[in-house]
């Protein structure tokens, strides 16, 4: 096989901000997969602010990318070479692909696609792992019932965006919050949220306070930090907050920004979670089939943040950690 692979390579580990002197970018030939295995062409990756932690040797869910590996990545592609009796050549199929133009892997460890119904940039967002995330963990962590109000922090995202979308189709009331005038009337107008606070025009406990008078039933965080502790004392009696993420602190030099106002906890008899989504592994399927149908129904707004080729990954990765994205972002890869 003639084919060469490009791929990111994970260099050194960062410190605050990762830098260009973080990835190697490199070149090698293209393996033949074995039995049971498939060759991927792939067309897709997904950039998740999760990947900064994959980063770190700090002790997590999940073991670090190791110096001098392709970094890990979600990606979605098309089957080149098939060695598995489920799947064929021409097949799309989405996994953790790395950060790279071809991956081979074995055929157990990669879904099938259905092409048809979505495009395939919608997997890696909408109808992938983001979407999955905020369907858990807003209905299994959060519970929201009709009328309550859901607070959800880094609306615009990938999973905020999901999150409260899928908090109005059980009927609740729901303030996103988001950086930026453009991007809070994305969420009013596109996505139907009753409300949206700009961190970044205002004091968003003033926002909160005005929002959700009666305070925050489920709080949906994605930012951490200051925001989550104006949601934090703004929380309603038997609140539950869900942690999703904190990626305001993810490129932290000193020590992590812990919520001061945990107290309202306790005075309010509510609790708050953390999770991640893999803990949900044997619920997928689940998950994959209500959140294909409301997309087929035309009940969830999907939107992709779309840059193109390999090389830029290191400069396209920035964009989620000052806020540029909006939706999903998702790198193209332009190979022959």
């Amino acid at each position: 096989m003639d084919l060469v692979n490009h791929q990111i390579r994970l260099a050194a580990r960062p410190v605050g901000l990762p830098k260009p002197s973080d990835w190697e970018y490199t070149e090698e030939p293209v393996s033949e997969p074995g039995d049971g295995e498939v060759l991927i062409k792939i067309l897709y990756i997904s950039l998740d602010p999760a990947m900064r932690g994959w980063m770190s040797d700090a002790r997590s869910y999940i073991a670090p990318v190791v110096i001098g590996e392709t970094m890990r990545a979600g990606g979605a592609g098309e089957v080149l070479v098939s060695n598995h009796p489920d799947l064929a050549p021409g097949d799309h199929v989405t996994g953790l692909l790395g950060v790279q133009e071809y991956a081979v892997a074995h055929g157990n460890a990669v879904t099938k696609l259905d092409a048809s119904l979505a495009p395939l940039p919608v997997y890696l967002g909408t109808l992938g792992m983001p979407g999955l995330t905020a369907y858990f963990g807003l209905l299994d962590i959060g519970r929201p019932a009709e009328g309550e109000t859901v607070v959800v922090s880094g609306a615009a995202g990938a999973v905020g965006m999901v999150a409260g979308q899928i908090a109005k189709l059980k009927g609740c009331r729901v303030v996103g919050i988001a950086g930026g005038a453009e991007k809070c009337r994305y969420l009013v107008e596109d996505l139907g949220f009753d409300a949206a606070i700009d961190y970044k025009a205002g004091d968003v406990s003033v926002g909160l306070r005005e929002h959700a008078p009666k305070g925050i039933d489920v709080y949906f965080d994605n930012v951490g930090g200051e925001i989550l502790d104006a949601a934090l004392a703004c929380l309603a009696r038997h609140a539950r907050v869900i942690i999703c993420g904190a990626i305001s602190q993810y490129n932290a030099t000193g020590a992590v920004q812990g919520p001061s106002n945990y107290l309202s906890l306790l005075v309010n008899n509510a609790s708050m979670t953390g999770f991640v989504i893999f803990d949900y592994a044997d619920r997928y399927a689940e998950g994959s089939r209500e959140m294909g149908g409301w997309f087929a129904a035309g009940k969830l707004v999907s939107r992709e943040d779309i840059a193109e080729g390999l090389e830029n990954f290191p400069d396209t990765l920035l964009r989620l950690f000052s806020g540029e994205n909006t939706g999903k972002l998702v790198l193209k890869l332009t190979t022959d």
